[in-house]
């Protein structure tokens, strides 16, 4: 894989208000000309949440929506056929609003240890809970992930993929913050090497294209994630302290991409461009970073998913990050 791979300047996360796809479409794919994205629309209900739309990807593995949440079954039910029907409207209109496209494009999947941690085995304890499970949902997972690709290769053949594994529950897998069934306890944190070998495992399947990993979450562990082989890590910039500093250096000199939401994720007033990134000068000038890597450096992005922003705010907000990202290459200083 490239090592360090060049990604365009700005990008959207995956969620987007609404529940129609082609207007989603035209909205991921207006706003960056250099670097779309596919839209998801977890308004349309169960089966287009970020789990639903991941568990309808996975191969000889189904789930259904279950009081709880997302329980594992035998075999695939209505609500798996739900979420590959509306995967499937969306890749409709993804081609149709990309014909002749040969940039770069990116798709977002649910990251594995996000996934054990959401979804129940049939006795209703989390995959999370048992070691071998987690084992085989990231290999139907990676499979899955490696098939979804393969069919946006074909139907859009002279994109740039870039996968984008979302991990909003790493940090607490880590942390063994996730709760049990009962609530009254917590489960037990997986040896961090098997973490690593995991997401390392599902990172390999794009294994000619680069990964971003994302999460909105404190404290995201951006060497942990470099070492599984992520190209980028997508982070909510507002959550990082001077504490970070070190980490962040380490990350950019060693070719890590750097995805930075700094635009909110819901419904209030935005800034001037300038003055969103200008958190992003400050932090290089107290890293002592030159300037000009800036934009070989950072992707501006909103904070996390606009999915909770009303359709008028998500397209500003889109349309700001393309403009944060020209202001921050025509004035890094």
């Amino acid at each position: 894989m490239n090592a360090n791979p060049t990604f365009g300047p700005a990008t959207g996360i995956g969620s987007l208000p609404g529940g129609d796809a082609r207007e989603a479409v035209k909205a991921a794919t207006g706003s960056f000309d250099d670097f779309p994205f596919l839209p998801e629309l977890p308004a349309r209900g169960p089966g287009a949440d970020m789990i639903g739309r991941t568990a309808g990807l996975l191969v000889e593995m189904y789930a259904r929506v279950e009081p709880s949440g997302w329980r594992l079954g035998d075999r695939p039910g209505r609500d798996t056929k739900r979420a590959r029907s509306w995967l499937g409207e969306d890749l409709d209109a993804l081609e149709e609003f990309t014909q002749g496209y040969e940039g770069q494009l990116k798709v977002q999947a649910v990251g594995p240890w996000t996934l054990a941690a959401a979804i129940e085995l049939r006795n209703g304890e989390l995959a999370l809970s048992d070691p071998g499970a987690c084992r085989d949902l990231a290999g139907s997972l990676a499979e899955g992930i490696r098939l979804h690709l393969d069919e946006l290769h074909r139907r859009i053949p002279g994109a740039q993929l870039v996968l984008q594994l979302d991990e909003p529950s790493l940090i607490a897998v880590l942390r063994a913050h996730v709760k049990t069934a009962s609530g009254y306890r917590t489960h037990r944190a997986p040896d961090r090497q098997v973490v690593e070998a995991t997401l390392r495992e599902v990172i390999g399947v794009h294994g000619d294209g680069p990964t971003v990993v994302h999460s909105c979450a404190p404290d995201v562990p951006f060497a942990l994630l470099r070492r599984a082989g992520a190209a980028a890590v997508s982070f909510d910039f507002s959550l990082l302290t001077e504490r970070d500093d070190d980490v962040i250096g380490e990350a950019v000199e060693s070719g890590t991409r750097l995805f930075v939401g700094v635009v909110p994720g819901t419904d209030g007033p935005l800034s001037d461009p300038a003055g969103s990134v200008s958190g992003v000068r400050t932090l290089w000038r107290r890293l002592g970073l030159h300037p000009g890597l800036l934009t070989e450096a950072v992707t501006v992005t909103p904070a996390c998913g606009l999915a909770g922003a009303s359709p008028q705010y998500a397209r500003k907000a889109l349309a700001h990050c393309a403009q944060a990202a020209r202001s921050l290459a025509d004035n890094p200083e």
